[in-house]
């Protein structure tokens, strides 16, 4: 059975919505130069970012619709999450890893630092500071505050920094998709000055931590302002996306030391079974279905994850005219929704109380939902047993699921509208399909964009590198029919969070992968060009230097001439060359920061990301990785080796903390897009412990080399796994199973790496022709719902049934 709502293709399809939560502390002013854009490292911060392309060297000018702007506001973050804008104009971003940075106004280029939170930051895979608020009535007395949500770096009963921002694998440690490394969540708010924006004091906690999540991603997401006054934050389901999980993992992996398991079973303490035994198919309620935790059975806990919550700003607690205000559970009066996978971000309605949520789906759907009234009943969004249209296969056997199918009274309510993952969003989409996360959302309230954009919703996409805007429709609503392409780059922008400015209306938005900030403009009359310089030689080496520069990826939004002016040794002064190309001889060591500037036939300029020419007697090194081979294929849980050098022409051999080496997971369900695993070791040796994840995948180890000088290069090999083929057919044929979430007739084969983790689920009974038919068993003697280890050789796993 499906929920009414908006879909492409079929107006009979239905979905709903995911939720997380977390936040951050404080510490001294400093104050640091920004970019206007900036490039980063190659193979740093590659986090769901797409690995078919390159990113561009600098930022390169988006599509957007005519008349509009989108032009790179600051550069040089490491891997920004979160984008916050103060009554004031202030503007705070929030980078992954804790760090927290704040400009005067969106015209500043030079920003301060308002705390560090990275000691009890957990920043690893989709974990890190995901949250930022800043008080509606900053200035004001009692209001000085920032608040953040953040994945708090520790287990239940563990004080942070527990993992240190990685999570070893097997047998060193419980491994990121083996048994996961389990953290929790974390709400608080920051006093900060209200003239400089800055921390004045330490972080206030208001809730946690809490939020357990067991694997690295569908953690902690978003945090807003509503209309009323009230704080609202969100959090995932913290359960494993490779499997269907009702809290059976942990357990397996053993400390030598203490001889127990590094990760319980069941850590998140989850019924009937709670800390320290598995729960079973068909009564588990763990796992994604802590996101139905007020589902449960009465005295059983009531819990945060896979929610939407409505707090008093000042204690954390739920409000008193919330749906549950009544309840003996302090938890349950906090929540306004629930039944959430993923909820990373949502927003607020101008004009209204309205809440507007964008859920990551997991095999084939991503959904927004509406919260229409927030204070009126509790909406359950339905996962996980539901996803997109129709009940989610991998969970629809298990009884608290049947128990919400069979609910007539109360139903999971419906999405406002979901979009599939292999679809594009109707006629007027430009961008590709494939890998999907819907990443940002905002409504726009300004007045200088063209009316026809009055009131629309702005939602970007990560992994499809997009952003659209759906338009009201006759209603007054926003009208999924009215959908187009907003922002489409073959390689920009990566959204991870959307905003819209509260003084000039426009719509800002964090670019994740290149490490910017954007902001979208419209301008009817003249635009002003677009700068873009690369440097087309080396850029280090020792004096004399010759660096050859090119700007021919400049233009003109209105098609208009352009000029150039290049300021070549660094003094801020134009005119140094005065072509497309150009190159210069630099003669003294010192660092040289290289920009060109562009002006049009209207006199409107703008200028380059700086290029940094360092001359000197210091070269790059040179990093080499000797082992392992790209023809090794490894299992989850094989332990690799690996072996590398560098030489520096200046420094010699280098060893120790100069050697850093990475792990990246490609993950290419149709395009490819990345998990950073982290740093596994440093020096010319090491080992790693390969994790678990659904194919296609394959992993990138990389080894970055830097001398003493600050120069570093970065060499890679690529690593495949081993595959197996396994088939699951029923006796009788033609019935249907479900192997990781997606059903499908039987017979029929998946291809999984060795070693993997899967889910498989033979549902209690079925129909074929007039006939039903009841499950019996399955021929590796499994519960109907089970996890299987994949096999080294080709195996098949047959569901029995008996007709009635």
């Amino acid at each position: 059975m499906g929920r009414g709502g908006h879909s492409l293709g079929a107006a009979a399809r239905r979905t709903r919505v995911g939720v997380l939560i977390a936040l951050f502390l404080g510490s001294a002013l400093t104050v640091v130069p920004f970019e206007p854009a900036g490039a980063r490292q190659p193979g740093e911060g590659e986090i769901l970012r797409r690995s078919t392309a390159s990113q561009p060297a600098t930022a390169a000018a988006a599509t957007v619709p005519s008349g509009f702007q989108d032009q790179a506001v600051w550069g040089g973050f490491t891997l920004p999450a979160a984008l916050a804008f103060a009554p004031n104009g202030r503007v705070y971003v929030g980078q992954k890893n804790g760090l927290i940075r704040v400009f005067d106004n969106t015209a500043d280029t030079t920003a301060s630092t308002v705390v560090d939170l990275g000691t009890v930051v957990h920043d690893f895979w989709d974990r890190g500071l995901l949250g930022m608020a800043a008080d509606p009535q900053l200035g004001t007395a009692g209001h000085n505050y920032l608040y953040v949500l953040y994945a708090y770096d520790a287990a239940p009963g563990q004080t942070a920094p527990q993992w240190n921002d990685a999570c070893p694998g097997p047998p060193s440690g419980p491994g990121a998709t083996t048994d996961g490394c389990v953290v929790q969540g974390r709400l608080s708010r920051i006093p900060v000055d209200p003239t400089t924006g800055v921390a004045t004091g330490s972080e206030q906690v208001l809730i946690g931590p809490d939020w357990c999540q067991q694997y690295p991603s569908h953690s902690i997401g978003h945090l807003a302002f509503g209309q009323d006054g009230a704080l609202y934050a969100s959090s995932g389901d913290g359960a494993s996306f490779n499997f269907a999980d009702w809290g059976q993992a942990g357990g397996t992996v053993i400390n030598p030391a203490t001889g127990q398991p590094y990760t319980p079973a069941n850590p998140c303490n989850d019924p009937p079974n709670y800390l320290g035994v598995a729960n079973t198919s068909p009564s588990g309620r763990g796992g994604a279905l802590r996101s139905q935790s007020l589902r449960r059975p009465v005295a059983e806990p009531v819990l945060l994850d896979g929610t939407i919550l409505r707090l008093d700003p000042a204690t954390g607690n739920g409000l008193p005219d919330n749906p549950l205000a009544s309840s003996t559970d302090a938890n349950a009066r906090r929540i306004v929704a629930s039944g959430l996978r993923n909820p990373f971000r949502f927003t607020t309605r101008p004009g209204t109380n309205e809440v507007w949520v964008g859920d990551v789906g997991w095999n084939t759907w991503e959904e927004i939902n509406r919260i229409q009234t927030p204070t009126a009943a509790v909406r359950n969004f339905g996962w996980p047993c539901y996803e997109g249209a129709d009940q989610q296969s991998g969970y629809m056997g298990l009884t608290q699921c049947q128990s919400l199918y069979a609910d007539g009274a109360n139903p999971a309510t419906p999405p406002y509208y979901t979009y599939n993952h292999s679809a594009t969003l109707g006629s007027g989409d430009t961008c590709r399909t494939g890998s999907s996360s819907i990443s940002g959302m905002a409504f726009y309230a300004g007045s200088s964009y063209p009316s026809q954009y009055n009131g629309a919703l702005f939602f970007g996409d990560h992994s499809r590198s997009c952003i659209w805007v759906m338009r009201l429709g006759a209603n007054g609503q926003p009208d999924p029919t009215t959908i187009t392409t907003f922002v489409d780059d073959a390689d920009a922008p990566d959204p991870v969070d959307l905003a819209a400015d509260p003084l000039s209306g426009d719509i800002f938005y964090v670019d994740y992968d290149s490490g910017t900030v954007h902001r979208i403009s419209y301008q009817a009359q003249n635009r002003p060009p677009t700068a873009v310089a690369v440097a087309t030689s080396p850029t280090s080496g020792p004096a004399p230097l010759t660096v050859s520069f090119d700007g021919n990826g400049s233009s003109d939004p209105d098609g208009d001439t352009i000029t150039y002016s290049w300021d070549l040794n660094g003094d801020n002064q134009y005119g140094d060359a005065t072509s497309a190309t150009a190159s210069y001889t630099y003669t003294s060591p010192g660092t040289y920061a290289v920009r060109l500037r562009v002006t049009d036939t209207h006199q409107a300029s703008s200028t380059s990301t700086p290029i940094t020419v360092t001359v000197g007697s210091n070269t790059p090194p040179n990093p080499v990785i000797d082992t392992p081979a790209a023809t090794l294929q490894w299992a989850v849980g094989d332990a690799v080796n690996f072996t590398g050098h560098a030489t520096d022409a200046q420094d010699g051999t280098l060893t120790g903390s100069a050697l850093v080496w990475t792990l990246i997971q490609h993950h290419c369900p149709s395009d490819c897009h990345t998990h950073i695993l982290g740093t596994v070791g440093t020096g010319t040796s090491g080992s790693f412990t390969a994790p678990d994840h659904s194919y296609p995948s394959y992993l990138e180890l990389q080894l970055k080399a830097t001398d003493s000088g600050g120069l570093s290069a970065t060499t890679s090999v690529r690593l495949d796994p081993r595959t197996v083929v396994l088939t699951f057919a029923t006796n009788p044929g033609g019935l249907n199973l479900t192997v990781n979430g997606a059903s499908q007739k039987a017979s029929f084969s998946r291809t999984v790496i060795v070693g993997s983790t899967n889910s498989i689920g033979a549902p209690p009974s079925q129909q074929k022709g007039k006939q039903t038919y009841a499950f019996v068993s399955w021929s590796d003697g499994g519960a109907a719902a089970h996890n299987i280890v994949a096999p080294a050789a080709a195996t098949t796993y047959t569901a029995r049934y008996r007709r009635l």
